[in-house]
């Protein structure tokens, strides 16, 4: 698939196509008019483009054309994901308000055969990558790992320390002039549960519910966030998706979710599903998306693969991947970026 060199026309007419369930080409023409002006012929030539370039597909025949997503799997449809932001949140077409609980019937076979052999390509065992190693420059690798993913995720959550001022803390236990403790905390919370989850990594190859909610534990420890699931409402910024609000529906979501991981054999599906789930689902008052990049690792180690620092991540990219997940059900964007930070690991780590 290739969706790189469109024209800002061309990523309109994608998304306008991706967000419905099949376009004639009048209705194609008089949505794109509110941004573009376009004769029929110039519409004519992008749908052909978008075509070539494997990006939509083509139905019927004369006046019963329609254009539909290339990928008959919606969770794997592409979007423009800067095109999709243009438009703030109450203006998007047809984003999701709520949860959607046919999403778990979707979560299969989410990687193609070339995404599959580019990670089997630079794959290595973490266990015998490791064995290799001397006692000596294990530790610094893992305490640069551990660092630097401390040091990231919580960024991602709106952390202010710097990477030299979490190496401080981490190594030395110094906590940095002008931050908060909470900061600090938050830091300290991901180097431990990593620690942790290191320690009894094989445990979680058969996943339970409890486990889940224990790391959330120790993410979230000393940070004034109520354990266990939540009984109340919660919101996520810059989006019209609304989380489940009763507390039986996030359990049964949260049972369903531990169920299909466990059922699911891809190793690869496994983590994506985790890392995508925990967020949507939110079944924690905070702290669901540290909890779920936690799990991810967990999954990922326990079957021997690399665990993710999500070092080189763009936090803004990462967010606005969630929010087009929950919008959309487009996993396209989240599953790319787990693909370039798990190559990334391969290549960065444990040599």
């Amino acid at each position: 698939m290739n969706e790189t060199n469109l024209t800002p026309r061309q990523k309109v007419i994608l998304n306008l196509i991706n967000q419905s369930n099949g376009l004639f080409r009048e209705g194609i023409q008089n949505e794109v008019k509110k941004f573009y002006k376009i004769s029929k012929p110039t519409l004519i030539r992008d749908l052909t483009g978008l075509i070539e370039k494997r990006l939509i597909r083509v139905g019927g025949k004369g006046k019963n054309t329609q254009y539909f997503s290339y990928s008959r799997n919606s969770l794997l449809k592409y979007f423009d994901i800067d095109q999709y932001f243009v438009i703030g949140p109450d203006e998007r077409i047809k984003a999701r308000k709520v949860f959607d609980f046919g999403i778990f019937n979707k979560l299969k076979n989410l990687f193609s055969q070339i995404e599959t052999e580019r990670i089997e390509k630079v794959q290595k065992s973490f266990l015998k990558q490791t064995q290799k190693l001397s006692s000596g420059i294990l530790k610094k690798e893992l305490e640069r790992f551990i660092i630097e993913l401390s040091w990231k995720s919580s960024k991602i959550e709106g952390n202010t320390y710097t990477l030299l001022e979490t190496e401080n803390l981490v190594k030395e236990n110094k906590e940095a002039k002008g931050r908060s403790q909470e900061e600090a905390i938050m830091i300290l919370n991901h180097k431990n549960t990593f620690e942790q989850i290191l320690k009894n990594r094989l445990k979680f190859k058969e996943l339970k519910l409890s486990e889940i909610n224990q790391l959330h534990n120790l993410m979230t420890k000393n940070l004034n966030i109520s354990p266990g699931i939540r009984k109340q409402a919660v919101g996520v910024t810059g989006t019209v998706y609304e989380p489940l609000d009763n507390e039986f529906q996030i359990q049964e979501a949260m049972e369903r979710l531990v169920h299909l991981i466990n059922n699911t054999k891809n190793v690869l599906d496994k983590a994506l599903i985790a890392n995508s789930m925990i967020s949507y689902i939110q079944p924690y008052v905070d702290g669901n998306k540290r909890t779920g990049r936690m799990l991810t690792n967990a999954l990922l180690l326990s079957y021997n693969y690399y665990p993710l620092s999500y070092r080189s991540i763009n936090e803004e990219e990462f967010k606005k991947a969630l929010i087009l997940f929950y919008e959309q059900g487009s996993i396209y964007h989240l599953k790319k970026l787990f693909i370039e930070q798990l190559v990334f690991a391969y290549k960065t780590y444990f040599k």
